[in-house]
């Protein structure tokens, strides 16, 4: 509940979240009203619990209705409800992503059971970035999780989806929220979120955050008992600039500072009990990583008329990370001979430049109004690691462990792997009649890597059929593809070595339907899909050397992904208010190998959730949660199962007039019944879920 919008403000604004905002004369001033955003309404308003579109979805201020592809989005009201403090938090709200490991202070997601790449999975505002950290979500408005394979408009992908995280926008009049929440284990964030306008004309606007955390984690280290902890702050700064009544200037910067000690996770044991306590931690408390992330973008929009527009954006990221490990070694007895450690200092130096350019119009043709997109994208990435390693050391637990004497400054710098990529696409949104939509859209990509000639091109179609039987539902089907370079073989042993591999791509055919339902206040969505990932590499043993090589890599393998899903956003009554899905999902390796038949890791069966709002009052409110996720496994031959399990979460809010101002106060628990249960990650880097966890929080409104 932490900056929270008012009602009114935040449903439109994320209604219409891609819309410029134009300044007016003052004559026109007496249009607005406190509190709201000055911006032209087209389409319909919303409560905060459902939102209207979603911006990554088809690039452009297009309904979620006229999006033939299963879409959710999620609103920071819903997560500021929740205390949610990391992206994992928020995404629980959606049963089709499951959540992976998270060691090394990072997060690690699957859509349809397919996991989310770092360098490709992720967007912010539509820029493709380098997700290695965990994302800061303080800064966000809403995060939309795009399903299915989304190539044609953002080059090089995975077949699950995408996840498109939509900051915060500046505001015409001002505001400021200052907000603090603690929990349990004594875990403080104070968060500040200002905005308003710079000149009398408010042709100049600006929003900003900043965020100082610090966790203190319930796992402990094996070595002394002591807390996992982390030091995090977040400088965030968005200025909008109207260069004239048709162009307008937005200008981000984003910096954060993230320092943890590292936990790689619970381990275990072959019948999938966790080795030892689910509290105990096996790095040693010296280890620890350390990022520092900076965004600084900028795009400008021009409409050049009421039907037309271009847009164009550019997004230079720099992301320094030294990572002081100890890399614990996997055993199933740590306590009678003790674990091994092999310490090493390292600095990862990531760079990602990204830009597009977007051209949109709507315009009737042939007896049908277009909503045409053509557009171009580009990624310029670069990697370079410095890294001293330690000798190998054996660890007792509950014994000191000795910090090696590391430094990686003292070795020299590993050779930069580079690629650039970039991509053309076009798209149109065509509306026959009343009952019937279509969408098609082809890209053309291409990728150049290391100045090798490990080029890699792909040809990306999406095809979409609406039909509205009724004004408030549809039933819509898809076809869709991406793509996933995989470079070359680099194994000197293997019979392939250098051979150039085949982009990996993905295939869904989706059929689905949508409905706004109680006067448009609840939005239903189902949706049938099925997934084939096709080119996966196999490498295996030759049964016979041939002479020095002992290896051979080909392609030919497949994964296939079936399921269905459903969801529901929005009023149930005047007080009642819901988000909550559920999906189904059959997935299993077709590879020829030693996967066939099995079904990759962390890819539940059944997934569910749900999260409702009850208010007894204007001030007063009552949350309750469950989230489902069902057996699966943790490892790749399917011989180690972790268990399904069922969380619920309660809370409860109550906003009060301090002074002229609005103070809200929540309280949280987290892990009602406190279950004993295990997250994301295979059986060596398991994630074990919290226990009962009480959160409480304060936020005032200026």
């Amino acid at each position: 509940m932490i900056f929270k919008y008012s009602g009114v403000g935040l449903a439109v604004w994320a209604a219409l979240s891609a819309m410029p905002v134009l300044a007016e004369d003052a004559a026109d001033k007496n249009l607005k009203e406190e509190n709201i955003e000055r911006i032209n309404v087209t389409g319909r308003t919303f409560n905060d619990y459902k939102v209207g579109t979603a911006s990554g979805a088809m690039r452009g201020d297009i309904d979620l209705m006229d999006t033939p592809q299963s879409v959710n989005v999620i609103p920071d009201f819903v997560t500021d409800e929740q205390l949610a403090t990391n992206l994992a938090e928020v995404l629980v709200n959606d049963s089709s992503v499951t959540a992976g490991t998270t060691r090394w202070n990072r997060q690690v997601f699957s859509i349809r059971g397919f996991e989310l790449d770092s360098g490709n999975g992720y967007l912010i505002n539509g820029h493709q970035q380098w997700s290695h950290y965990v994302q800061p979500i303080e800064t966000l408005q809403q995060v939309e999780v795009l399903k299915g394979p989304s190539s044609m408009l953002y080059g090089q992908s995975g077949p699950g989806g995408l996840v498109n995280m939509v900051t915060k926008k500046p505001t015409y009049d001002s505001m400021l929220d200052l907000g603090f929440d603690t929990d349990g284990y004594g875990s403080t964030r104070a968060q500040l979120d200002a905005g308003g306008s710079l000149n009398e004309a408010q042709s100049i606007r600006y929003r900003t955050v900043l965020v100082k955390q610090d966790t203190k984690y319930w796992r402990e280290y094996s070595a002394n008992d002591e807390n996992q902890e982390r030091d995090r702050w977040l400088g965030y700064l968005n200025m909008e600039f109207d260069l004239s009544d048709n162009v307008l200037l937005s200008v981000k910067y984003d910096h954060t500072q993230d320092k943890a000690g590292i936990d790689a996770g619970g381990w275990l044991d072959k019948q999938g009990n966790v080795v030892g306590n689910r509290k105990t931690v096996w790095d040693a408390p010296w280890a620890f990583t350390d990022n520092t992330v900076s965004n600084l973008g900028a795009d400008l929009t021009w409409h050049m008329s009421d039907n037309w527009k271009v847009k164009g954006g550019y997004n230079e990221q720099q992301f320094d990370r030294q990572r002081f490990d100890s890399a614990p070694q996997y055993t199933v007895d740590p306590f009678t001979k003790g674990y091994s450690i092999k310490p090493f200092d390292r600095y990862d130096d990531w760079q990602h430049k990204t830009a597009y350019v977007d051209f949109t119009g709507e315009f009737a043709l042939a007896g049908m109004e277009h909503q045409l997109l053509i557009g171009a994208n580009y990624l310029d990435y670069f990697y370079q690691q410095q890294i001293q390693r330690g000798a190998t050391q054996i660890v007792t637990p509950g014994q000191p462990v000795v910090q090696p004497d590391l430094d990686y400054h003292s070795k020299p710098k590993g050779d930069a792997s580079t690629y650039k990529y970039y991509g053309f696409y076009l798209q149109d949104l065509m509306t026959l009649n009343e009952q019937w939509k279509l969408l098609a859209g082809v890209r053309y990509d291409e990728q150049k890597k290391d100045g090798e000639g490990e080029n890699s091109y792909a040809v990306s179609p999406k095809f979409g059929v609406i039909y509205s039987p009724m004004a408030n539902g549809n039933i819509y089907v898809n076809y869709s593809k991406s793509f996933t370079p995989q470079g070359a073989v680099n194994n000197e042993f293997d019979v392939n070595n250098d051979l150039n591999l085949k982009p990996e791509y993905g295939i869904q055919y989706e059929v689905g339907t949508k409905w706004e339902l109680f006067d448009d206040r609840l939005l239903f969505t189902a949706a049938v899909f099925d997934i084939t990932l096709e080119n996966i590499t196999i490498s295996e043993k030759l049964s016979s050397p041939i002479g020095d090589y002992t290896d051979i890599t080909t392609q030919g393998g497949e994964q296939k992904h079936r399921g269905f899903e459903m969801g529901a956003q929005g009023q149930l009554g005047d007080s009642w208010f819901v988000t909550s899905s559920m999906m189904y999902l059959d997935a299993e390796y077709q590879t020829g190998d030693a996967r066939e038949g099995k079904t990759p890791i962390d890819a539940p069966e059944w997934s569910a959730n749900i999260w409702t709002r009850y208010e007894l009052s204007d001030a007063l409110a009552f949350n309750f949660g469950a989230i489902y996720v069902g057996e699966r496994f943790a490892n790749t031959d399917n011989s180690i199962t972790k268990d399904g399990y069922v969380r619920f979460d309660i809370g409860a809010a109550y906003t009060m007039d301090i002074m002229g101002k609005d103070v809200s106060l929540r309280a949280n628990v987290r892990n009602l019944f406190d279950t004993d249960y295990i997250d994301g990650g295979q059986y060596n880097m398991v994630t074990i879920g919290q226990d009962r966890n009480f959160s409480v929080a304060v936020e005032a409104k200026f």
